[in-house]
């Protein structure tokens, strides 16, 4: 099975910087989009920004400037480089894939369980 593993979440001043890192194990056969949601108590969850198999990328409006998204196709991984940060980024930051895992090109979601960004003013 397929596992997503994210890191670095943590406790930051306003203005500051994280780097948040994903990475999926398990049986892969191969990879499409890669990408990050956030979720906070009592609202849905939302979409960050994804990254293309190629690299193509696309942010939410209200990280757009201040986040990064990269990935490295050789290691499975995604990364999410933040930025003067406010509290109002304030969340649980979830990794996702898409996945070709049992099946070559028959792809499912992955989730991992998720990192908690907390960002004090």
């Amino acid at each position: 099975q397929v596992q997503l593993v994210e890191s670095g979440g943590g406790l930051v001043q306003a203005g500051g910087s994280l780097r948040l890192s994903c990475a999926a194990s398990g049986r892969i056969f191969s990879i499409n989009d890669m990408g990050w949601y956030r979720q906070t108590p009592g609202k849905q969850r939302e979409l960050v920004g994804t990254i293309t198999s190629t690299g193509s990328v696309n942010y939410v409006d209200s990280v757009k400037g201040r986040f990064t998204i990269s990935r490295d196709n050789a290691k499975n991984s995604v990364d999410l480089q933040m930025n003067s940060l406010k509290p109002d980024d304030t969340a649980v930051y979830y990794c996702f894939a898409v996945i070709a895992s049992r099946v070559p090109r028959v792809f499912s979601d992955y989730w991992g369980r998720g990192t908690q960004v907390t960002v004090s003013s």
